[in-house]
């Protein structure tokens, strides 16, 4: 069974420039973007979104014991 997976994004989204040269407003965007399609997930796919601006610290330490979360 899977405990949790990763995911790693190696090309931009269109419309976007790369991570060096993306805004703070367009990061927010990508995050929106990504966290919709996220909830569109079902069965095995289905799980919870995680922002890192914003979850308590209580998830963040334990998403980092669960060696979910990486500093």
């Amino acid at each position: 069974m899977i405990k949790s997976s990763r995911i790693r994004v190696g090309r931009n989204l269109d419309g976007y420039p790369l991570g060096p040269g993306i805004t703070k407003e367009q990061r927010d965007e990508v995050m929106e973007k990504v966290k919709s399609a996220a909830e569109t997930f079902e069965d095995d796919l289905k799980g919870t979104f995680y922002p890192l601006d914003g979850m308590t610290d209580e998830t963040e330490k334990q998403l980092i014991a669960d060696h979910v979360l990486f500093k």
